[in-house]
């Protein structure tokens, strides 16, 4: 009898992450049950756990933490498009369609980190299918996505007013994450009614179709040459995966919606939606065939359209606040984004480690290598933060965008790792919380993660002005 309760205990284990298990480290191959690790541990020396967190996952957080920043400032640039001046709606869609696009392309390359650190990528056949499956899925969910998107837009555009230039953008009732532009004054008469709406849909659904194919298709290929260069796909996709879905959506919608507006009153657009609609109802078909993604049609959704919620409400708490200060759309790139970039990788590699304990799975080659814990991966990733928190700081000063005292550099850097260690700590709750409910985290963690993060870095923020305020210094934007 005692026998059979250890035996039950170590299976138990093998399930549930209790803090004190193993994550896997940077060989990308299927991590070991913990007791074969237990004795390893111990006596391992630090960097050789921790090396490939550091040497891959510090140059891609960089990387988002600059490319969401360009993403603002290409954001601003589209506003001033024809279409985005002649139609509000437009306006108003892109942070709707770029925050659930970004959880869509999250989802995906967790997806893939897992299966590739498990070893489902390693047969061809099986790889093949897991990736056409998955790119089958990923326009299935845009195309539903993106037209929920529209609805939201119209609704907004039938009760937000117009506003003056300086004040904050209606948009940003919709996400709090990313840099949003003041909606433009025209003279022009606005459009508006059921043509626009079928351009709006569109644009939205078209765009967001063609951003998951390209960057859907990035995003395996990339999964793929970090399993096969030994490369951990959960320490590198991501964030990755965020930043430039970010980026590929807002120019497809500008460069989609540029075309569109010359047809606006003629059926080409209602055409072009049609057709996009036909081709999600044939992946959809041929998703419900392909053994590797059919379950995945029904899951996941909840989490979608829940962060949405979330995010909206961010908006207009936040609202209240943000045009008091200079720089704070700039600011809240890093504060908000790059804490939530940190615990997508956090979140991707708990999950892959769950997936790879509940297959028992144990590789002869790394069945003896000591690997992190839960604790020295967050204290790594939030050591690793923190110099690209300083570096896009320096960034902002040495441009003269912002003219930052040394006072509120200390105060946001301070705030700044609240909100990484906020972002952590989420990451790890709510990745063990939805495993015990038998919901994989791969399909439901991400966008309440990242909504979670907008909130809370977002009130980190303006908590941070509120002070450095208080304390009589002052943040200034280049004139």
């Amino acid at each position: 009898m005692h026998n059979e309760e250890d035996s039950d205990s170590d299976g138990e284990d093998l399930v549930m992450d209790d803090g004190n298990r193993a994550l896997l480290g940077p060989s990308a191959s299927p991590r070991p049950p913990v007791g074969a690790l237990k004795e390893t541990v111990v006596s391992a020396k630090l960097w050789p756990q921790i090396s490939g967190i550091v040497v891959e996952s510090a140059p891609t957080l960089l990387f988002t933490t600059i490319g969401l920043l360009f993403t603002g400032e290409l954001l601003d640039q589209v506003s001033r498009w024809r279409a985005m001046r002649e139609v509000d709606q437009l306006i108003m869609i892109i942070p709707v369609v770029l925050n659930l696009k970004g959880n869509l392309e999250m989802n995906l390359s967790a997806r893939l980190g897992t299966a590739a650190n498990v070893g489902e990528l390693d047969e061809a056949p099986a790889r093949r299918s897991i990736i056409i499956g998955n790119l089958a899925l990923l326009q299935v969910q845009a195309t539903v996505v993106s037209f929920v998107a529209a609805g939201v837009s119209l609704i907004l555009g039938l009760v937000v007013p117009r506003v003056e230039p300086d004040i904050q953008d209606p948009s940003a009732s919709v996400v709090a994450r990313r840099p949003l532009p003041h909606l433009p004054q025209s003279d022009d008469v606005r459009k508006s009614g059921f043509p626009t709406f079928i351009m709006v849909a569109s644009t939205a659904m078209t765009a967001a179709c063609l951003s998951s194919l390209l960057l859907g298709s990035f995003m395996c290929g990339l999964v793929v040459l970090c399993r096969r260069f030994g490369r951990d796909p959960d320490n590198i996709a991501p964030p990755i995966a965020s930043c430039l879905g970010d980026l590929v959506t807002l120019v497809l919608i500008g460069a989609v919606s540029s075309v569109l507006i010359i047809f606006l009153h003629t059926p080409i657009p209602f055409t072009i939606g049609l057709l996009v609609v036909l081709s999600a109802l044939s992946c959809g078909m041929f998703t419900r065939r392909n053994p590797h993604a059919a379950p995945l049609l029904t899951q996941g959704w909840a989490p979608l359209f829940g962060a949405m919620v979330i995010s909206s409400g961010t908006g207009i708490v936040l609202d209240l606040f943000v045009s008091r200060y200079d720089g704070f759309a700039l600011l809240a790139v890093v504060i908000s984004g790059l804490p939530g970039a940190v615990g997508a990788i956090f979140t991707s590699r708990l999950s892959t480690s769950l997936h790879a304990a509940a297959l028992a799975l144990a590789p002869p080659a790394t069945a003896g290598k000591a690997e992190p814990s839960p604790r020295l991966v967050m204290i790594t990733l939030l050591i690793v933060t923190l110099p690209v928190e300083i570096i896009f700081l320096a960034i902002l000063a040495g441009l003269g965008w912002l003219r930052l005292p040394l006072l509120f550099v200390g105060m946001s850097v301070l705030f700044f790792c609240m909100a990484v260690i906020s972002s952590l700590i989420i990451a790890r709750s709510l990745t063990n919380i939805l495993w015990e409910r038998k919901l994989d985290p791969d399909m439901y963690a991400l966008p309440i993660h990242s909504a979670l993060m907008d909130l809370i870095g977002q009130l980190l923020l303006v908590l941070c002005f509120e002070v450095v305020s208080l304390l009589g210094a002052k943040v200034e934007s280049k004139v």
